[in-house]
């Protein structure tokens, strides 16, 4: 769910692995892997007919191996190039690239740490539709769907003000038998009613001149100040909700920046300083949605926030395309943000999904050792690695580092002869140019990893 695609850190577990490596790195591989317990999976250690681990290709694999192993999965070096799935099938055997420093092979294979246990939280996210009246029961099914597969708990019905809602009943009814959590949220005490009354178990958001339909209805209200910057309103709502044990979720509003958000921020610190027990709810689409920024950063710092509060609830848009991620973003912080509380820890080393555009550590090599691979290189395909200092592009023409992939092209004749080779390149090149703009890990063959900014297969890493 979400961002919450983690690596399955059983997944070598009772099996036997074939790592491969060249001459030069055997003794060292030998002494990590003795280093760890194996006792949940068995491995051996195959040393290809070459020097330079890092200069293994999937054509020298597949050429030196076919017919003759035994294993459950074959882990090459990190820098092996080459497409690992079509090797995997030409050999019948799945192929797996491994870290490209020796020294992390031990997390690889999921030893030498407790892994991060990220499967808890304290913070129930509420993902609003915003234009439920303008869609049909199958089109806010879909919007459900979606934002349940990102980490939405509960689906909040948004009501546009002035619009009638025709389908507001056949839309609740529709979730609720799909098995979705619903909250309805209007500024108009009949609407509210009609939601509770077809099955909606939240209800956003009732003020202290609405309050009288929390006496009529089974829905947890969520109360709201009567303006914007009348706490006392809200306290008195929710004085009136503790005195008849009404269950309730108080949310002071957070404000914009430069219209109020300073001011809301320490709001929500003197509630929680006056009421330490009652559930808490903070709607975080007043900064995501009104500020051009990536989102991811802010609903990081918000959720710290939730965190350090105790604050429970949160509720997110996804209206504007830049804000398209938070359910995933969030989903994904307030399992951090769990965990490092709960170690006293900073949420810092947890899972790099919130990292989307720049990584902690995003080169794995120096220009010294790139320099040592490729004097080694002397067949005809192309390594491509990125170190801090530019893109390096080297096989047995030379060497060129570069940061204009262009030069590339001029550098090496051998491409200007062969277009689907010209074509490959370009492609790879591209990816590493932002690799190394950014400051992202770039591993040729590789897709580059954008965190939660993405919704792809690859948004495993820890």
């Amino acid at each position: 769910m979400g961002c919450l695609l983690f690596l399955q850190w059983d997944y070598f577990m009772t099996k036997h692995l074939l790592l491969l490596t060249g001459r030069l790195a055997q003794k060292s591989l030998s002494k990590v892997l003795e280093s760890i317990d194996t006792d949940e999976f068995s491995f051996e250690i195959k040393v290809l007919p070459i020097s330079v681990a890092g200069l293994m290709t999937t054509h020298m694999i597949v050429s030196h191996l076919e017919g003759t192993i035994k294993a459950d999965r074959i882990i090459t070096p990190g820098l092996c190039i080459g497409n690992l799935k079509e090797a995997g099938t030409q050999l019948g055997i799945p192929l797996e690239r491994g870290p490209n420093d020796l020294k992390e092979l031990p997390l690889f294979l999921g030893r030498g740490i407790n892994p991060p246990d990220l499967s808890r939280h304290q913070v129930k996210i509420f993902a609003e539709i915003v234009d439920g009246p303008r869609l049909s029961s199958r089109e806010a099914l879909a919007r459900a769907r979606s934002y349940g597969h990102d980490g939405a708990d509960v689906i909040d019905l948004g009501c546009l003000p002035g619009t009638p809602f025709p389908l507001l009943e056949e839309i609740i009814e529709t979730l609720v038998s799909h098995d979705f959590v619903v909250s309805v949220d209007s500024m108009d005490p009949a609407m509210l009613m009609r939601g509770a009354q077809a099955g909606a178990s939240y209800l956003l958001s009732l003020k202290e001149s609405t309050l009288w339909v929390a006496d009529k209805v089974e829905a947890i209200p969520v109360l709201i100040p009567e303006n914007p910057d009348d706490t006392d309103s809200l306290l008195r709502s929710i004085d009136f909700c503790l005195e008849r044990g009404i269950p309730f979720i108080a949310d002071p509003i957070i404000d914009p920046i430069h219209f109020g958000f300073v001011d809301s921020i320490v709001r929500y610190q003197r509630l929680r300083t006056l009421y330490p027990d009652i559930e808490i709810m903070m709607g975080t689409g007043n900064l995501t949605e009104l500020t051009e920024a990536d989102t991811v950063g802010i609903n990081a710092l918000l959720s710290g926030i939730m965190s350090e509060l105790g604050i429970s609830n949160l509720l997110t848009t996804q209206v504007s395309p830049h804000a398209r991620r938070c359910v995933a973003e969030l989903d994904l912080a307030r399992r951090i943000m769990y965990r490092a509380k709960q170690d006293g820890s900073l949420p810092k080393g947890y899972h790099s999904g919130l990292a989307s555009l720049h990584a902690r550590e995003p080169f794995a090599a120096g220009d010294n050792e790139i320099q040592e691979l490729a004097a080694e290189v002397d067949d005809p395909n192309f390594r491509i690695q990125v170190t801090q200092s530019g893109i390096h592009v080297y096989n047995n023409e030379g060497l060129l580092k570069t940061k204009n992939p262009k030069e590339v092209f001029d550098h090496f004749p051998s491409l200007q002869k062969d277009a689907s080779h010209a074509f490959y390149m370009g492609g790879e090149l591209a990816r590493a140019q932002i690799a190394w703009q950014l400051g992202k890990p770039y591993s040729q063959d590789n897709d580059l990893y954008w965190g939660c900014a993405t919704d792809a297969s690859n948004r495993t890493k820890v």
